[in-house]
């Protein structure tokens, strides 16, 4: 780049014409040259085909970091909030690490499909396998997470397997630095741990893919505390509580801790509308602060948790009661120190703030219970009573993924806060060893509990007995079968993976990923779904489907029927199968096609005739395939 800055054929003062003067791009200032080279078209790429020119376009593009900091704020967006403001850094080196650890993350993602695809459902083995892999890195955990959710919000309806796993490695990611983060809230001193951080962990534990932070959440609170303040301005200008900063200290009045609890029932309960899920009550959203938060209902102990900080925040301290079957506060009434039961008020945050003597709260349950249910207990204790509400949640689950989840992730933090409950470490071990896995950590923790309680020697023998021929059978895996259309026992298969269907009878939605000629679940089954009064009973093919509500069933062809408006199945497991949704049908990944070649031939022609809404390129398809199926 040259620009003319002389007049050509113009004399000079001795009469000669002088050689044209030019200047160059490299003549421009460095702050320019920056300037330019900060423009937000140029990617990395060009930035590395300007540095290559010169020595002076390298040192502009390396120099002050000011161009490499630019395209990496540019590239990774999220990660600003880990660096300080005008932090001296080398971003070129930030950018090349970044970089590099993208394309390992997406290479361990990619690798997931063929050693999960074939061990159903050993994906505990198979993500700490990868969790480890990634850690092997030596990488910073952020740059994970970024390169994780950079695939999970690329095209929503394209690369469904990869971002299937890459939600398994970045939920498993999470839960990991969040259990980390529960054992160091363990360790501090008792008086140090509060209840509501301790139940912010528990939260983020089982929802480790939502956007739950304890700032947040503290945000929210402090918007309620000035709604509270401001009714108190109403009743008593002059309150302390007003012009307090939160945790400044406690209120020593009898009646201004009356005045704050009486505006916190108001903004709580009639302004804002808070109130215990009495129709819904075993709902593990009950559970979760966030989702009290936003939904304004709860139970006993979620309500309390929240009504504790909030009085406390204002001045009035209230103790957490592990009362039987109804979570409570307790409010003294007498100077501090005292255990007399009848000192106390007690309060029911479930029931919009209600103040109770101890008498009045064993009509809460129906029963007489001793003087120790009316202690205070400590934050530990709080945890270990709102993980065991979740953990019975999950007990009480149907069976499906959901509850599967549920109950391990619970487990996980009842373990973690009281790791030699020996109930609940048989619990796990069942409970891994009954989803196939993770072998080798059933084996620790049977070893462990034989270590804890020697008397377990049965169930724990007998477990590990079973482990060690489920590990062995894993070392000579079976191959999976291939089924073929064209073979003399599929002649029968009218549908194929892939075809979006609707169930004639039940009504619902679903997608098939995979079908038998004949029906091979056991006689129990086929008696108890009554398959015998089907018109062609179990001797017909019967197809595996996920359906939208979440569940996996297996019906019956003459159940079946091609949805006249194809859409897509809302179901978590469909990227495991599947790696694109393509408006009429989903187009099976690598494995599953391995598993039924021929289908997708036969899928991309029945869409053909069915809906008539091929694009070109789609039809070049359908007919290479169904030439491939002359051919056989």
């Amino acid at each position: 780049m040259a620009t003319s800055v002389s007049r050509e054929g113009q004399l000079n003062l001795n009469g000669t014409i002088p050689e044209p003067h030019t200047e160059k791009l490299t003549d421009l200032p460095t702050e320019l040259l920056e300037y330019i080279l900060c423009f937000p078209a140029l990617k990395h790429v060009d930035v590395c085909n300007v540095s290559c020119c010169c020595k002076r376009l390298h040192d502009v593009c390396h120099g002050s970091g000011k161009v490499w900091g630019n395209q990496y704020k540019l590239r990774w967006p999220r990660l600003q909030r880990f660096y300080r403001q005008n932090e001296s850094c080398d971003w070129l080196r930030e950018y090349k690490t970044r970089h590099r650890v993208g394309i390992q993350i997406r290479r361990t993602v990619e690798s997931i499909s063929k050693r999960f695809f074939t061990e159903v459902p050993c994906v505990g083995q198979v993500l700490g396998d990868s969790f480890a892999e990634i850690e092997s890195l030596g990488m910073p955990g952020h740059f994970c997470e970024d390169e994780l959710l950079f695939i999970l919000n690329s095209d929503k309806r394209k690369n469904l397997t990869l971002k299937y796993y890459a939600k398994k490695i970045l939920y498993f990611l999470r839960q990991q630095n969040i259990l980390r983060s529960l054992k160091s809230f363990l360790e501090q001193p008792a008086e140090q741990q509060l209840a509501l951080e301790g139940a912010v962990l528990v939260d983020q534990y089982c929802n480790p893919l939502a956007d739950v932070t304890l700032d947040g959440i503290s945000l929210q609170l402090d918007e309620i505390r000035e709604k509270v303040k401001k009714m108190l301005r109403i009743k008593n200008p002059s309150h302390p509580s007003l012009r307090a900063l939160p945790g400044d200290g406690v209120l020593e009045d009898l009646e201004l801790q009356r005045q704050v609890l009486c505006a916190l029932n108001t903004v709580l309960y009639e302004q804002l509308q808070y109130k215990g899920n009495e129709c819904d009550y075993y709902n593990p959203l009950n559970s979760y602060i966030h989702q009290v938060l936003l939904r304004r209902t709860g139970i006993p102990i979620s309500l309390s948790v929240l009504y504790m900080t909030l009085a406390w925040r204002l001045g009035v301290q209230l103790e957490p009661v592990n009362f039987p079957n109804h979570f409570l506060l307790r409010w003294s009434q007498r100077p501090r120190g005292s255990q007399d039961i009848y000192d106390f008020v007690y309060i029911d945050a479930f029931g919009k703030g209600k103040q109770l003597t101890a008498k009045e709260c064993e009509y809460l349950i129906g029963h007489q219970v001793t003087a120790d249910y009316y202690s205070s207990i400590s934050t530990t204790e709080v945890l270990l009573r709102m993980v065991g509400n979740l953990l019975n949640i999950g007990k009480r689950g149907e069976g499906n993924e959901k509850s599967y989840q549920l109950l391990r992730d619970s487990l996980d933090l009842y373990l973690t806060i009281n790791p030699d409950n020996v109930q609940y470490l048989l619990l796990q071990a069942r409970l891994y060893f009954h989803l196939g896995i993770w072998p080798e950590k059933v084996l620790d923790i049977l070893q462990h509990i034989q270590a804890l309680d020697p008397s377990q020697h049965g169930a724990v023998g007998y477990l590990v007995q079973h482990t060690l021929e489920h590990i062995q059978h894993k070392k000579h895996p079976v191959t999976p079968e291939v089924k073929r259309r064209g073979a003399p026992e599929h002649l029968e298969v009218q549908y194929s993976v892939g075809l979006i269907m609707k169930h004639k009878r039940s009504g619902y939605n679903c997608v098939i990923y995979g079908w038998d000629p004949k029906c091979t679940m056991s006689q129990e089954w086929i008696t108890t779904m009554r398959v015998h009064q089907l018109s062609s009973g179990a001797n017909q093919p019967f197809y595996n489907v996920l359906v939208q509500d979440g569940t996996c069933r297996y019906a019956a062809q003459e159940n079946l029927e091609p949805h006249s408006s194809p859409l897509e199945i809302g179901h978590p497991e469909v990227g495991r199968y599947f790696s694109e949704f393509a408006e009429t049908h989903y187009v099976a990944n690598e494995e599953l096609q391995t598993r039924y070649p021929e289908d997708m031939g036969e899928t991309l022609g029945a869409v053909q005739e069915l809906y008539h809404r091929l694009s070109p390129a789609s039809e070049s398809q359908t007919e290479a395939a169904a030439a491939e199926r002359n051919s056989h």
